[in-house]
């Protein structure tokens, strides 16, 4: 009986030794996420925007993360995209510069899920979502504010491009400052980047020097020629995408939101549900990624609480529909 009991417990661990490694094999392999970026890290708005919400996945789900940086030279755009589907399951290409790629890469990579973020892109196949923004709504916010603070009359922005996207934060702000003030003046100037802080100041200067005493910063790193531009020549700024009144409190008087890393941490974190491929996600004021932020509260307020509660007022009306903000994207 003793050497029946031995041999069947023998037999036990024989089977669980060879169970163990078929369990280990079923077990899920972290999820790859890839963000590739049309410009590079460092900008404190859109781009960091993304790749805190890689971040968070990271530290919240354990996913394994790449992240490749185009640096606006279109000609690492194709590689870095199809590098980043040749390794990861997830694929966020973050800027509209690669419309034309992903209308290639995602039929070629059907097994790969695909988000691009910043534009719409639609019939190319069922493992591509598009994320767009009202930028337009909350940057009409925040062209109310310069309107209402504006002691000469006169505002201006500065874009990274004359481009749809940019002409969408611009229009918006056009139309909150004539909401506030029809006589308002508001002037542009464009940088053709967004990651030459030089240009930025010399577009700012120039808006400075003519009469404008508040600008929007519309071009991700190269905005922070407009900060440095504002706090050398005593007037003010607005950030962009983050709320970027840190950089310089004296200066930055409020920022309009584009919540770009919690809606690839909303997505990504919850792909069965709140990823939808084939589809165009817009995510306006309404779903809180659109906003105006105005630092921490033991920063300097150049907006008083009660231009703030005028601007709650005019978010519910956007929200609502009572007023619609014009637009530059079909």
């Amino acid at each position: 009986m003793k050497k029946l009991f031995a041999l069947l417990m023998t037999l036990c661990l024989c089977l669980g030794m060879m169970a163990f490694p078929a369990l280990a094999e079923q077990e899920e392999k972290p999820l790859s996420v890839a963000v590739v970026l049309a410009g590079t890290q460092g900008d404190r708005s859109f781009y960091d925007s993304s790749v805190e919400g890689l971040n968070r996945l990271v530290a919240d789900f354990g996913v394994t993360p790449k992240i490749f940086e185009c640096k606006e030279d279109a000609s690492l755009y194709e590689n870095s995209l199809y590098d980043a589907a040749d390794t990861c399951d997830v694929v966020i290409a973050v800027g509209w510069q690669f419309w034309d790629y992903l209308s290639k890469a995602a039929p070629e990579y059907p097994d790969v899920k695909f988000i691009f973020v910043d534009n719409g892109l639609d019939g190319v196949g069922g493992n591509l979502m598009s994320i767009v923004y009202a930028q337009n709504q909350g940057s009409f916010l925040v062209g109310y504010i310069a309107a209402k603070l504006t002691a000469t009359g006169k505002i201006g922005v500065v874009g990274g491009e004359d481009g749809a996207t940019i002409n969408d934060f611009i229009v918006g702000y056009e139309a909150g400052a004539k909401y506030a003030n029809p006589d308002v003046v508001v002037e542009r100037q464009y940088t053709d980047t967004y990651e030459d802080p030089a240009k930025g100041k010399e577009a700012a200067t120039t808006l400075y020097d003519g009469g404008c005493d508040i600008v929007f910063a519309v071009a991700g790193k190269t905005g922070e020629g407009v900060f440095e531009a504002a706090a050398e020549s005593g007037t003010y700024a607005i950030g962009v995408d983050s709320d970027q009144k840190y950089i310089n409190p004296d200066v930055i008087i409020c920022s309009m939101i584009k919540r770009v890393g919690q809606s690839i941490y909303d997505t990504v974190s919850d792909m069965e549900n709140s990823y939808q491929p084939g589809a165009i996600w817009m995510a306006g004021m309404d779903t809180g990624f659109i906003d105006v932020a105005y630092g921490a509260d033991d920063m300097p307020q150049q907006v008083s609480d009660e231009l703030k509660a005028e601007v709650e007022e005019i978010k519910a009306k956007i929200i609502s529909g009572e007023i619609e903000v014009p637009t530059a994207l079909n």
